[in-house]
This record gives C-alpha cells, structure tokens and sequence, in this order.
C-alpha cells in the first residue's frame, strides 16, 4: 500500500511539473523532494565537515543540525572523534555534552583536536532510560552546540523521540551505535558506518537522501598529535671506548 501511495504521488509530482513550466526541480514545490539521482537539498543548517571529499557525498554539503544522526561503528577509537573535529571545534562556541562515552574523556587529548575542555560537559548515566532521557533534555533546551550519545541499543520509538527532540534546535547530534546495528530501522536522515583503514576510516552510506552508493568512501585521518608536533633531530653521539675511560675505571 505504501509502495503503491509512493507511486501515486510521484505522478502527481510529474504531472505538476509538466503542467507547470517554471518548476524545472521537486525542491521547487517542496525542500524535502529530491530526484533519487541527485542529493538533495537540506532543509536545515549544515555544519561542514571540514572533510570536502565527504561534504560532497552529503545532502546540504555538511554535518545536519537539528536532527539525528547515526554514526554505526565497527568499535569505539578507530578515529570517530578525528572525524567529528572540524565540526566539534566550530560547535564549540555553545557547550558540548559528552553521553556515556566509552571511556572517560581526556582533556588534553581533546583540547589538542581542538575543543576547550572548558566546554566539554560528561554525563554518564547508571542505567539506559536515564541515558535517553538526558538525551532528550539535552536536545530540548537548545542550549548546546553538540551532543555525543554512545548507546549499545535503542528502540525504534526512542529514536524518534530523540529525532523529534532534536528539532527543537540546532544541536548537532550523534548517535555512536555498533555497526550491528545497520540493520534496525531508523528516523535518522543520515545513517554512514565507520570501519578503520590503514591511515583513516572507510565510510559507508547506509541512508542518505541521494543516489545510493554502494562503495566506501576512504578517508584519510593523520592524527591530531602527529599533525602539532614536528620531528626532532637528536646528535648522534661517538661510541665511548675503553682507552677514553680512566684506567682505574676499567678492570
């Protein structure tokens, strides 16, 4: 029935643009249609990913704000958070909450990637619910420029809470979830898995509003530490030999 609904109003779309001359986009009759070939158009603010080869494969050419979206990834530390820099450091203006990370953040680790620990707030919740729910408070008041959730499992109902949560503001909002976890539905708009690769990450598009690309995309991550810091040249020193030692020195 739905295929069938999906249909019905692809041809009325036609049929509106053949009747209409100066409608020569869907976008034109409304931002959230898109030809299935093209990207489409976001319909809210993009924060760049500071990655071009990754902004060009995006709607809008960005991160979205004011919506959920769903990092899948093979295992905590393989360079999400070298990922997310450019667009954490432009966040950073507002505070940025940090939920149920794996492990307890590092402040210098994150102030070399370029976000002010100042700004960082850590929320660790004893049990799931506790986690959704500050979630949800999180993207409600607006009051942040970006929220980080790590989540083993979520139910499809909580995911759209927190979607719709997110509307409610321009938050940057990211779900770590396991890579398992491309298989369940969900409202996100955008949906990429991260698998490491030697010398960056490959990223797959599970859900986008484009064209379907089945191929990753590799991207190449340099370490923050290693992009900050500059090789040293040590002297080389000569090889000490008995006859340079005092005699009584040497038995």
């Amino acid at each position: 029935m739905t295929e069938y609904c999906t249909s019905i109003q692809y041809f009325c779309i036609c049929l509106i643009m053949s009747l209409s001359p100066h409608i020569s986009a869907p976008q034109d009759l409304h931002p959230s249609l898109w030809r299935a070939s093209q990207l489409a158009h976001a319909n809210t603010r993009c924060v760049d990913t500071g990655h071009p080869t990754l902004s060009r494969q995006l709607p809008g050419g960005g991160w979205p704000t004011g919506t959920l979206v769903d990092l899948l990834v093979q295992q905590p530390g393989i360079g999400e958070m070298r990922l997310l820099r450019p667009a954490l450091a432009a966040a950073a203006g507002r505070r940025i909450v940090l939920l149920q990370p794996p492990h307890p953040p590092q402040a210098l680790a994150l102030a070399a990637l370029g976000v002010p620990p100042s700004q960082l707030i850590w929320l660790k919740a004893g049990r799931g619910a506790d986690a959704l729910w500050a979630a949800e408070q999180v993207l409600r008041s607006g009051s942040c420029g970006a929220l980080l959730f790590w989540t083993n499992h979520a139910r499809g109902e909580s995911l759209r809470r927190l979607h719709l949560a997110a509307q409610c503001g321009e938050t940057l909002f990211f779900m770590m979830r396991p890579l398992a976890s491309a298989q369940d539905s969900s409202p996100a708009p955008l949906r990429l898995s991260l698998r490491p690769a030697a010398g960056g990450l490959d990223i797959g598009f599970i859900k986008r509003r484009g064209p379907q690309r089945d191929a990753p995309l590799f991207l190449p991550l340099t370490p923050s530490l290693l992009q900050r810091h500059a090789p040293v040249d040590r002297p080389v020193f000569a090889p000490v030999t008995a006859r340079g030692l005092q005699p009584e020195l040497v038995n």
